[in-house]
């Protein structure tokens, strides 16, 4: 069984096809496949994952990796 931040890890490096390595300080915009049409697609495999729907807000302010894992603990997604 896969823990919450793996899963996380795996949904990042599937959805913008890069390695575990570039995770860490991975940021909106910083590689061409996280765009507007890539952070949708982020967004939707993470509410599919994770069974939540994120608020407008947090959709907006989700703009890094690190950032991400904050705003999933406010859906009590545990890492």
């Amino acid at each position: 069984m896969m823990t919450n931040l793996e899963k996380y890890k795996k949904i990042f490096m599937e959805t913008f096809e890069i390695a575990e390595e570039q995770l860490e300080n991975l940021k909106y915009q910083d590689i061409v496949a996280w765009d507007s049409v890539g952070h949708m697609g982020l967004i939707g495999t993470l509410e599919d994952t994770f069974d939540i729907m994120m608020d407008t807000d947090d959709i907006i302010d989700f703009n890094s990796f690190k950032k991400g894992i904050e705003i999933l603990a406010k859906y009590k997604i545990e890492f």
